[in-house]
């Protein structure tokens, strides 16, 4: 079955049978769906756990496999690794879109024991159900509905699933920058945003900063005029930190964690501050580097230490991410979804990848608490979302989405690249 045609506005004129079509299946596959998150959420996989994330890998690999593609497992320096996914049947000079999701989660081994998974009316509570699972779900079930159905979309799907996500990506980033270079759009299966469902069309870059004073210890009670308070100076250049938040421009700087000195007898020789900051645009990233890095001490017998950065650009509204939003937008008119889009704080690898391509995010599950005790995806979105997914894999690419060579094989994921 070939791919529907856009016209000038973006619409998709596939018929309504197909859509139907499409609904029909994921329908019938609901339980499936549900069966395979379950066994996800109990399968725990913390970021610091390789063990555990080699065996979530590992079902997602079988499953993968199922959809008829060729899966390779990469090692993590760090980390338990990631999966790379390509169609088992080759096809020459026919670009590629990507599917990147994460398998890791923020909860330790154990934790279903005071989160149990279990499905309560139409949600689905657990460890890491909407924060990714249930977007891995629904990438895979697009997936095999695509080959079950004998859709042919214009570009073939490669899919990255790491277990480091939550931890930065440290060992993925290398191999999502490399494949984002040639793709021609990224869809990222990070869940959707409020429970109305916002997909993420813009993200923060983030950035953390260490801050070292040294100043010189004396006795407290003795001599402290020969002492210089590492303590007094930090306070000083907290408050020019926090001077640097400017909420119209979204601009956010934070000192989380202060520690130092040694006796509170002690005038304090050495402080040490974390510094969490995020803005939107590159521009602000530059401002707020500028500022940061030149921090003077107000005490000339301080000095101040700087380590880190803004180590991840922004997702920003780019003219071709907004008009892949537009399309799933119209998409979702056609499967009675009224979406809205957001920007949001938080960083994913949807960060990486709109530096080179098209990339549209919070494909993933309708819930609400990531990072939170009450963690829970909604399983009706799940069929929905997904169906959503499979129109947007066989959306025509439009002309805002630049042509890619697909890459030779895993040639493309064969040299890991060094940040």
């Amino acid at each position: 079955m070939a791919a529907g045609r856009l016209d000038h506005n973006g619409e998709e004129s596939m018929r309504d049978k197909e859509i139907d079509q499409i609904l029909g299946y994921l329908e019938g596959h609901r339980g499936a769906m549900v069966d395979l998150l379950k066994r996800l959420a109990l399968a725990e996989s913390p970021s610091d756990d390789r063990a555990a994330a080699a065996t979530v890998l590992a079902m997602l690999a079988l499953e993968l496999e199922e959809c008829g593609m060729t899966v390779r497992r990469y090692r993590g320096r760090v980390s338990g690794g990631l999966l790379f996914a390509r169609p088992r049947e080759r096809t020459r000079n026919v670009p590629f879109q990507m599917l990147v999701g994460h398998c890791d989660t923020v909860w330790p081994l154990g934790t279903v024991r005071e989160m149990p998974v279990r499905v309560e009316g139409d949600t689905l509570f657990g460890p890491g159900v909407f924060d990714m699972k249930g977007g891995l779900v629904q990438m895979v079930s697009a997936l095999r509905c695509l080959r079950e159905l004998g859709f042919r979309p214009p570009a073939r799907s490669v899919v990255v699933i790491n277990s480091d996500e939550e931890i930065g990506s440290p060992d993925s980033t290398p191999l999502i920058r490399r494949l984002a270079r040639q793709s021609v759009r990224a869809f990222i299966l990070e869940p959707a945003f409020g429970r109305s469902g916002k997909l993420k069309t813009a993200r923060k870059a983030s950035g953390c900063y260490t801050i070292t004073i040294k100043g010189r210890a004396a006795h407290a009670g003795v001599n402290p005029e020969e002492g210089a308070s590492a303590i007094l100076e930090m306070s000083y250049q907290v408050q020019r930190l926090f001077a640097l938040n400017d909420a119209a421009r979204g601009i956010t700087v934070n000192v989380g964690t202060i520690d130092g000195g040694l006796r509170s007898n002690v005038i304090a020789p050495e402080v040490r501050a974390s510094v969490d900051v995020r803005v939107r645009t590159r521009a602000d990233a530059a401002l707020v580097e500028t500022a940061i890095r030149g921090l003077r001490p107000v005490n000339p017998s301080t000095t101040i230490q700087i380590e880190g950065g803004v180590d991840q650009a922004p997702m920003e509204p780019l003219p071709r991410n907004q008009a892949l939003w537009r399309v799933a937008q119209s998409l979702g008119r056609r499967l009675g979804l009224d979406l809205d889009q957001a920007e949001v704080g938080g960083s994913s690898d949807g960060n990486t990848t709109s530096q080179y391509t098209a990339t549209l995010d919070g494909l993933g599950a309708v819930g609400d608490g990531a990072h939170a005790a009450h963690e829970q995806a909604r399983i009706p979105q799940m069929v929905e979302r997904c169906a959503l997914l499979v129109l947007l894999l066989m959306a025509p690419i439009l002309d805002g989405e630049r042509d890619a060579a697909p890459p030779a094989g895993t040639g493309a994921a064969s040299k890991r690249e060094r940040r």
